[in-house]
């Protein structure tokens, strides 16, 4: 069976997503899990955008050892130093670099004819291999540009150098039958195909991501780009469990294999769904929490009498475990320990400590603690940036009454343990908080987004609250998770303050 590759775009393509906002941290723990969930080639971001992706790039390359890991670059000498210098202690590093090929982008973004393009793109392919030995190409709306230039730049910037060569639905325009007939035309008409991979990178604008990624695969391409839970710009991207699953369901159809592994994707799917913010939808394919649910009295009496009636895919495959009641309030550190080894976590001792006293807390509170409310405790205090922490919350009240104006007191604490209290009101209980949080901050918010989740099940379950906003002109995000909404919302608040301290800090 022939090999697809599998290139996991989150941290860069999935990054540009509306309101997301990764730290470093956040980003080398989503990088490690790639990594377990087994990706061949990890775009850990493009460097040359920022100083905060350059650094998150460079550690992210020095930590990851069994995956390529990729950088991205526009075809620009700059963009491709700035590659150079983030991976340069990467085991297996990987130049992305890219140029538009479609009409529209040539003239109207561009402004170049097709003979200037063809040159800046061999000539950038060029400069990029005295530093690499593994280049992909891109020719950014391939699926809009015409076919006879395509195959021309595509034979010459192989001949330059490139070891991939990736055509992306950029726009998510193009239909499954237009696009493998692409891939099937460059096959048939670029003479020095057979030195390179293909690879198609698909959005889902038309809801084509994943049928389109097929389409190629069905027509001569050997990589596959996408995102954990199809996350990305506009749309999204290709979801990579969605393709990874339907490649091994239908394995009697298809002669390929991946490396994932699939009894990482709920795991991972979790925490890329918690650090962006972005909630899998419960209908979601694969990863849904209603993917294995059968509420049909048809559906549920086959599936009891034999679960392949109903089920083609089973939740252990993809890593839902049927009971995941794991520990409780008499639990000792040695089964927690264990439990956060099992769960793909590592923890200095330090942080151990934290998040066990964390977990007792818990226990205190809730009678039964399961695996999604220890994920919750671990990557929070795995991500935890307290070290410039400025904003810690010491207490609030709220008085609210149905026919009273809600108003919240809070008091926060600042590194030089200094106590600052405050009093406001709003139309509604977090308004309130929030309002009288903006009154003792002394940076400039402004909150653009509010999402309110439950972790698990029953009147027990934590809250999860994200938050998006602006710190100083600063876009950021925040999660807070608590039993009480308002906690929940007053962390996430104070957690996207400190954020952008953070990120102010290491700039």
């Amino acid at each position: 069976m022939t090999q697809i590759k599998i290139f996991d775009t989150t941290l860069r393509d999935g990054e540009q997503s509306p309101g997301v906002n990764l730290n470093q941290l956040e980003k080398l723990e989503l990088a490690k899990q790639l990594e377990r969930f087994g990706v061949d080639i990890m775009e850990a971001g493009f460097p040359a955008s920022s100083q905060g992706d350059f650094d998150a790039v460079k550690k992210i390359a020095e930590t990851v050892k069994n995956v390529q890991v990729a950088g991205l670059a526009r075809a620009v000498k700059s963009d491709i130093d700035a590659c150079r210098d983030a991976l340069k202690n990467a085991e297996n590093p990987r130049l992305h670099v890219f140029i538009a090929t479609s009409p529209i982008h040539m003239e109207y973004k561009l402004k170049k004819t097709p003979d200037e393009v063809i040159e800046t793109a061999v000539e950038m392919v060029k400069y990029g291999k005295q530093f690499f030995d593994n280049i992909e190409w891109s020719a950014e709306d391939a699926s809009r540009t015409d076919l006879d230039f395509l195959a021309k730049i595509i034979e010459k910037v192989i001949d330059a150098g490139a070891t991939v060569i990736n055509l992306p639905d950029t726009v998510g325009y193009t239909m499954p039958r237009e696009y493998g007939a692409m891939f099937r035309y460059i096959k048939e008409n670029v003479p020095n195909i057979d030195k390179v991979d293909l690879s198609c990178h698909c959005h889902d604008d038309l809801g084509m991501a994943l049928a389109n990624s097929f389409a190629a695969v069905e027509n001569g391409a050997t990589q596959v780009e996408g995102t954990i839970n199809g996350i990305g710009e506009r749309a999204g991207n290709a979801s990579l469990e969605e393709f990874s699953v339907a490649l091994n369901i239908r394995n009697d159809y298809y002669p390929y294999h991946t490396n994932v592994v699939l009894k990482e994707i709920k795991r991972t799917s979790d925490m890329v769904s918690k650090f962006t913010g972005m909630t899998v939808p419960g209908n979601k394919a694969v990863v849904g929490r209603n993917a294995f649910a059968h509420e049909s009295g048809i559906h549920q009496d086959g599936v009891l009498k034999n679960a392949q009636t109903y089920e083609i895919i089973t939740p252990e495959l993809v890593g839902v475990q049927s009971n995941n009641l794991v520990l409780g309030k008499h639990s000792g550190r040695h089964a927690f320990t264990d439990k956060i080894s099992q769960l793909g976590f590592s923890l200095t001792d330090d942080k151990v400590k934290e998040a066990f006293k964390a977990f007792k807390s818990l226990t205190d509170r809730k009678k039964e603690v399961t695996d999604d409310d220890l994920f919750a405790i671990l990557t929070d205090i795995q991500t935890d940036t307290s070290n410039v922490k400025r904003y810690t919350l010491e207490d609030f009240k709220v008085q609210y009454g149905s026919s009273d104006k809600p108003s919240a007191t809070v008091r926060l604490k600042t590194p030089n343990d200094e106590q600052i209290e405050d009093t406001g009101t709003g139309q509604g209980s977090v308004e309130a908080l929030y309002n009288t949080l903006d009154q003792i901050i002394h940076e400039d918010t402004h909150l653009t987004d509010f999402q309110l989740n439950s972790i698990g099940q029953g009147r027990d379950a934590l809250a999860e609250v994200h938050v998006s906003l602006t710190v100083d002109g600063l876009s950021v995000s925040g999660r807070g998770s608590a039993q009480d909404v308002l906690e929940a919302a007053v962390q996430a608040y104070l957690n996207g303050v400190n954020r952008a301290i953070y990120h102010q800090k290491s700039e």
